[in-house]
């Protein structure tokens, strides 16, 4: 099957999250030189493919089958690729079967390499991703089977292919503060405790501000307030209470408990009720690691661009690479077009991503 078949028949399947379609039955038929474990868990399908080609170290490359439910107003089925202007719509053109099936060619056309070469796949990343990656890494932690490098395919680029990679990724915490006041008629002010009045003055001391400075690998970690509500609708009640909600893409300098800390020294004297969440951890690969090197190389080899080390964006499986201890990057397609209607990505991005990782596995080892 070439590639081109291959990618298509991916993006057939409805593999809206966490529902593989019977995506994972197909690619480890297609797989069948490599041995498979499968890890499913909670309805999550999860899939693990490996060959021990000799000593040596262990990469790997990972992604995910499941994408994002369509929405409406697509021109054409989203899960019925069509070429059209020299862009292939469907849905997880770009998100990110076109990661997939370059990474899965190139290791199938692989017949020599220095270690081991493995392929992580979930079908639960663009959802809670609960039962997904992570329970694969704790089976390969058990087994003592964990990469040292991964790519992960996620679409990274931005203006031209190639011309970034992912290096690392900002945390996200998430805040929900109450403030309590005392309800009243809005004519005696005096008789009731207004929660609007007692954070006017707090706002201009939290909102927008960096809670670090940043770093090379990281922009600042910045207090953004996503939602405020309060009060009955009317106008003659004051409220008792406040509601404030916010978000924190944190880099590698600040922690969950920073941002306690920065909430209660500026609520200091009010009271309220803090939640804090943390749904991803930030890491970073440095830059000086094999697996950024070697894919640099790669890149340059094939795209004559010399890709830029980022870390923006949201988050993605990677974090839980990082947080296992394996160096990681992502690099894949343009990613100008994921979850939008008529998603689309060119054949020649997905043909040079698997030209790249095969340039990467032959001379990882070098």
């Amino acid at each position: 099957m070439e590639l081109k078949e291959l990618f298509f028949k991916l993006l057939s399947f409805k593999s809206i999250t966490p529902d593989d379609d019977g995506a994972m039955d197909f690619i480890e038929d297609y797989m069948k030189d490599f041995q498979a474990v499968r890890v499913d868990k909670e309805g999550v399908k999860n899939l693990f493919l490996y060959k021990r080609f000799g000593d040596g170290e262990h990469l790997c490359f990972a992604g995910h089958i499941d994408v994002v439910p369509p929405g409406e107003g697509w021109s054409e089925d989203p899960f019925t690729p069509v070429e059209k202007g020299g862009f292939v719509y469907a849905r997880g053109s770009q998100d990110m079967k076109s990661g997939v099936a370059a990474f899965l060619k190139a290791c199938k056309d692989t017949k020599e390499f220095k270690g081991t070469l493995s392929m992580l796949l979930t079908s639960d990343e663009e959802g809670d991703a609960y039962h997904g990656t992570i329970e694969v890494l704790k089976y390969l932690k058990e087994e003592d089977f964990l990469p040292d490098f991964t790519v992960v395919a996620e679409p990274t680029c931005e203006k031209a292919f190639g011309d970034t990679i992912k290096i690392g990724r900002r945390g996200s915490i998430n805040g929900i503060l109450k403030l309590y006041g005392k309800q009243g008629h809005a004519a005696y002010p005096e008789k009731s405790v207004n929660p609007i009045e007692l954070i006017a003055p707090v706002l201009p001391k939290i909102a927008g501000v960096n809670l670090d400075n940043g770093d090379e690998n990281f922009a600042p970690s910045k207090f953004v307030i996503t939602d405020i509500r309060s009060g009955l609708e009317v106008t003659n009640v004051t409220p008792g209470d406040l509601k404030m909600m916010f978000n924190i893409r944190n880099s590698t300098k600040t922690t969950k408990e920073d941002v306690k800390s920065f909430v209660d020294r500026n609520f200091q004297g009010l009271k309220y009720d803090l939640n804090l969440s943390q749904t991803a951890k930030p890491f970073v690969t440095k830059r000086d690691s094999k697996v950024v090197k070697k894919l640099s190389t790669s890149i340059e080899n094939i795209c004559e661009i010399k890709p830029s080390l980022s870390t923006s964006g949201g988050t993605s499986d990677a974090r839980f690479f990082g947080e296992f201890g394996v160096d990681t990057v992502e690099f894949g397609v343009k990613n100008d077009t994921i979850h939008s209607v008529d998603e689309r990505t060119t054949l020649k991005e997905v043909e040079d991503l698997c030209i790249i990782f095969k340039d990467l596995i032959k001379n990882f080892n070098d």
